[in-house]
């Protein structure tokens, strides 16, 4: 297996920017988003979000595109949602999302940004380009 250190910071939105991710199943939306990447040949270092976004930060291994790594992701997780959680929801996603890649320096910092997205967002101290896909929609 080839040596690879890639960390990569995805955010997407709920479709139409609707509080679909009820308190009541996020933990285990956020579970099946890291089942997901774990079963696609890569890491999830953390998941978190609000009521209509996801933060997944991930290492993707370098044979897969990105495009298609997260297309994988989302449609397995809203499928999760609609067939499994809540059979009589209407859950989507927007078709956008937003991506950023750092360095192993910044991991840690990081992931304690996705874990800590609620206080984020209720106190106003979000980073603006770590939400490229929340503040305009997406990309």
């Amino acid at each position: 297996m080839p040596f690879w250190r890639l960390f990569y910071h995805f955010v997407w939105t709920t479709k139409g920017r609707e509080p679909l991710i009820a308190p009541d199943f996020e933990d285990r939306l956020h579970r099946a988003i890291a089942a997901k990447v774990v079963q696609m040949g890569g890491i999830a270092h953390a998941v978190g979000g609000t009521s209509d976004h996801i933060h997944l930060v991930a290492s993707v291994p370098p044979q897969l595109a990105l495009a298609r790594f997260i297309g994988e992701v989302k449609g397995n997780s809203s499928h999760f949602v609609n067939y499994v959680i809540c059979t009589d929801c209407e859950f989507a996603w927007q078709k956008e999302y937003g991506v950023i890649s750092f360095g192993e320096r910044q991991l840690d910092w990081v992931v304690r940004y996705v874990q800590n997205q609620a206080l984020h967002h209720a106190q106003g101290t979000t980073v603006p380009h770590l939400e490229c896909a929340t503040e305009s929609g997406g990309k």
